[in-house]
């Protein structure tokens, strides 16, 4: 019996998991549930997300994920352990086969720090696949030709953008600013301008709902509420998207920094190819409104979104999981 292949996307916000011959079976929230009193893992996923800023005081609602990269060793290995025995067959005698994409401007410590709890999880080898290239194989562009393919990557805890060509990462620029970022400029808004504390989920909403890269034609109102910062009594207050389109704009500028970056030390027999094709966006938080138009407006360059591009990064390493002999030069094996 063959050993089951188990691609995995451990982001910030979401843990997507995909078998190969099957394709998508989980999405998530990379949330975990810890009793504080056995330090032994409740609830993975949905069920903890529903617990995040709402648990007593023996329970805490974590995610052991921050900026792209591991952030608590121990709750990430007991996630990914829960995860793969979900999809791997208890009778089956060979462990499965498991890749994992990092971030390309991550660390060597880091690198190792996420094929130790991969193996430690139950799997019989490890391979990690940089993102921006996960990302370019599941928006199905043709990273294997002679000619250049720019990919931002933006999802909730770091943005990648990079310049593909034959098969690998050209120029990357990596920077720790995505979606959860976002969140915290509309929170530090609403702290500073109305004397308002709102939680994480409360700012995603307010994100997904009003939120616009640039301002909308017609200003959309929405009615937040949370605490008090002076009173500490409860209270609600009506936010325009104008308002969220200020806060969001410091955060955005940071992002297509990146994307210049990657521009600027693109060599110029692939930079015309960009200016042709333009720019692909996936993950996450590129589904923020207008943020393709903010992104050609700032950078003179096309962008468009990928097709489903919250599974791009999942489906590119599922892919790459089955064809390991073509993307070998690409992959770190353990």
């Amino acid at each position: 019996m063959f050993s089951q292949r188990i691609a995995i996307d451990l982001g910030t916000a979401n843990i997507l998991v995909w078998v190969a011959g099957e394709g998508l079976i989980a999405n998530e929230p990379t949330v975990v549930a810890l009793s504080q009193e056995e330090n032994r893992v409740v609830a993975v996923g949905n069920e903890a997300k529903r617990m995040l800023g709402r648990t007593p005081g023996n329970l805490q609602a974590m995610r052991p994920m921050r900026d792209g990269v591991i952030a608590d060793y121990q709750v990430t290995e007991a996630m990914l352990r829960y995860f793969i025995s979900k999809v791997a067959p208890r009778v089956s005698l060979i462990k499965p086969e498991v890749m994992i994409c990092v971030p390309a401007g991550c660390t060597q410590v880091e690198r190792r720090a996420v094929l130790d709890a991969t193996l430690a999880a139950g799997a019989r080898i490890a391979y990690l696949i940089d993102e921006p290239l996960a990302a370019s194989i599941g928006a199905r562009i043709p990273i294997a030709a002679p000619s250049g393919h720019m990919i931002v990557d933006i999802g909730g805890g770091a943005t990648e953008a990079a310049v593909i060509s034959l098969g690998g990462v050209v120029v990357h620029r990596s920077v720790r600013v995505a979606g959860n970022k976002i969140d915290e400029g509309i929170a530090d808004f609403l702290r500073r301008q109305h004397n308002l504390i709102i939680g994480d989920q409360t700012a995603e909403s307010i994100k997904i709902k009003i939120g616009s890269a640039i301002p909308l034609a017609k200003d959309e109102v929405m009615e937040v509420s949370g605490r008090d910062q002076v009173l500490g009594l409860p209270r609600t207050v009506m936010l325009s998207s104008s308002d969220v389109t200020k806060a969001m704009k410091p955060i955005l500028l940071q992002i297509i920094g990146a994307v210049k970056g990657v521009l600027e030390d693109t060599p110029p027999e692939l930079a015309s190819d960009i200016i042709e094709r333009g720019i692909t966006m996936s993950g996450g938080s590129s589904l923020l409104r207008n943020l393709d138009r903010f992104i050609t407006e700032e950078t003179g360059v096309p962008a468009h979104l990928a097709e489903e591009p919250l599974l791009c990064v999942v489906r590119g390493t599922g892919v790459a999981l089955e064809n390991l002999d073509l993307y070998k030069r690409s992959i770190t094996r353990r």
